[in-house]
């Protein structure tokens, strides 16, 4: 098969590949910077962090490679605006928003000239986004980890989505291997976007145990979660998800306020700092179903390698 041309606005990627961006300080910049150094589209997880914090992760990547890369912040925390155009103030390429958008967010982009590309799971959505200005879309279905907005898989709503619209789409969730992005390009998709696999890296600055709960990972050992955000959640079984699914939530020592809105039934930035600094067993470590597929940890170079070339045996 042959690869499909994903166009950003006025960016084109090398590879039709897009990192996706995971928080909280799993996608960092030097597993950004990789994936744009090896032709694919890089992207920054902003959510989570401090305004300087984000600034300072772009001017690292932009270091380590000349190649596209972007932030994705989620739409629910309270500092959205304030990381948004912090990026845009740092000639980020382009933004990623998902759980909502804003109309403000694609007046921001117009006047900097930054594509905004929101996450979408409906036809409905996707045309909503394309009327407000989108440069392109990411469909994601059911199969993604983290915050998930829909419970229908991907291969229902791609085809729907590209009916609907004419924008560049990039599919998203359960994507491991070149046979998973083959069959994306084939119902309508420009891109595809992993997460996991790319957790599962050399470059990506997630703790060793943390990567490894997402390598050989039975399908069965994969479940979803109530977050607080308002949003179910996919992640890997572990004491703490057993506590959640018991409703037995931890309690909450401190509060930032980091959400707009909260249940407040947990604090899930603790839990995600939890994961982050390597406590895997107390921690919230967000995994797509794909988890499964993934059975050694490469350098990204190598795994981009791969992709394309089961993509063009496809």
């Amino acid at each position: 098969m042959k690869l499909p041309q994903l166009d950003i606005g006025n960016l084109l990627a090398r590879f039709p590949i897009v990192q996706g961006g995971m928080a909280v300080r799993i996608s960092t910049a030097p597993l950004a910077a990789a994936v744009a150094e090896a032709g694919g589209v890089g992207t920054i997880a902003g959510t989570g962090m401090s305004v300087a914090e984000l600034r300072q992760e772009i001017k690292k990547a932009r270091q380590l490679t000349a190649g596209i890369i972007g932030v994705n912040v989620l739409f629910a925390v309270r500092n959205f605006a304030q990381l948004i155009k912090a990026s845009m103030e740092e000639g980020i390429d382009f933004i990623v928003t998902g759980a909502g958008f804003s109309r403000d967010m694609f007046t921001w982009g117009r006047k900097r000239g930054v594509p905004i590309i929101p996450i979408v799971s409906s036809a409905r959505l996707g045309k909503l986004a394309e009327r407000l200005g989108a440069a392109a879309l990411v469909v994601e279905g059911v199969e993604a980890g983290g915050h998930l907005g829909t419970d229908r898989p991907l291969r229902e709503i791609l085809p729907e989505v590209r009916e609907a619209v004419d924008l560049p789409l990039i599919a998203a969730g359960g994507i491991a291997d070149g046979r998973d992005a083959a069959e994306m390009f084939v119902h309508g998709a420009s891109g595809v976007q992993l997460g996991t696999r790319f957790i599962a890296s050399v470059e990506c600055t997630a703790p060793q145990p943390f990567k490894e709960m997402c390598v050989n990972t039975r399908p069965e050992d994969i479940v979803l979660i109530d977050s607080p955000v308002g949003m179910p959640g996919r992640a890997v079984r572990n004491e703490l998800t057993e506590a959640l699914l018991a409703q037995n939530p931890p309690p909450i020592v401190t509060c930032d306020h980091c959400l707009k809105r909260c249940s407040r039934r947990y604090c899930i930035l603790d839990v995600l700092n939890k994961a982050q600094r390597g406590d895997v067993k107390g921690g919230l470590v967000f995994s797509g179903i794909s988890a499964s597929k993934i059975k050694e940890i490469l350098p990204v170079a190598e795994i981009i390698k791969r992709l394309i070339k089961e993509v063009e045996g496809a």
